[in-house]
């Protein structure tokens, strides 16, 4: 490209520097994706900033995808197009920004791990010998028992519960919103196992259902802590998060019921399309059903 082409990138490198103040690792990043964008617009013979259009744009990325760069970096290297595209208009040297309207390729989305029903029996078909673990066996089942993700259930307070309607109401869900849902007998029977107990540890009118040897609410960073220690308690393989078994929870009832709106109510989701991961893993599970099942699904050794 022209010596002045070069000149106003240099320039932006050191607005980024100077006045947004960024780090050298990120603008050691900025120094490298604005590179590599010089070098294909020297191979594709263009002279000036100018004469780069969106066409343009979507070749270069297009060229990096091939060349297996990953999503997040495809989308950092077209950010730091967009941004230096928006500090030449800035200068009048362009009218518009080429990058403005490209997109780089989404990450395909990876399917959550669950547990299968075997591996929930080990997990919670036990007896909590402390008070600790009828506490942690009581979160578990209801975790599994109502989808609960782990900010839910930290805030789970004793208004919440009840025991005769079977359900519970989380009041201050993920983005304020609020859901009722049912309480399966086994949580029901572990939770009033543990509030038997709770009174030892409570203090001053803490609202909280799960409560720690402080007397306060839980933090998630604990909860983490003691499912692991539960999971190595019960000789499962692999590392377990709060989280897999609200996954667990939604790929089962999925599974059982095949009501996939009633599962995004469960769950909470705004948009059915976050549910919708979960049909994914169920035609993985009706998959291997059939290259068991099926007379024909495999071929037999002559």
């Amino acid at each position: 490209m022209e010596a002045t082409a070069v000149a106003h990138e240099q320039q932006f490198l050191q607005v980024l520097r100077v006045e947004r103040r960024l780090s050298a690792h990120t603008l050691k990043a900025y120094q490298r994706d604005l590179a590599r964008l010089q070098t294909f617009c020297d191979e594709q013979g263009l002279n000036a900033w100018t004469d780069i259009s969106p066409q343009h744009i979507r070749q270069f990325i297009a060229q990096r995808h091939q060349q297996g760069l990953a999503s997040r970096s495809l989308q950092r290297e077209l950010s730091a197009c967009r941004s230096f595209f928006n500090y030449l208009i800035k200068l009048k040297l362009l009218a518009h920004n080429p990058a403005a309207a490209i997109r780089a390729p989404r990450a395909a989305k990876k399917l959550p791990y669950v547990l299968d029903v075997d591996q929930i029996s080990v997990l919670l078909d036990t007896t909590a010998l402390e008070p600790l673990e009828v506490r942690d066996l009581a979160m578990w089942e209801l975790l599994y028992s109502s989808g609960l993700r782990i900010s839910e259930l930290v805030d789970v307070k004793l208004m919440e519960l009840d025991f005769s309607a079977k359900n519970i109401h989380i009041i201050n869900g993920k983005g304020g919103h609020s859901r009722l849902l049912p309480l399966g007998a086994k949580a029901i029977e572990a939770i009033r196992a543990w509030l038997l107990l709770r009174a030892e540890f409570i203090k001053d009118d803490e609202p909280a259902v799960f409560v720690g040897k402080t007397g306060r609410r839980l933090t998630t960073r604990s909860v983490q802590l003691r499912l692991e220690r539960w999971r190595k308690r019960q000789g499962l393989q692999g590392r377990l998060h709060p989280h897999m078994l609200r996954h667990s929870f939604a790929s089962h009832m999925l599974e059982s019921s095949q009501d996939l709106r009633a599962v995004q109510e469960l769950l909470g989701h705004r948009n059915i399309s976050t549910t919708q991961v979960y049909t994914h893993l169920d035609f993985q599970h009706l998959a291997s059903v059939y290259d068991q099942a099926h007379p024909r699904a495999k071929k037999k050794n002559k």
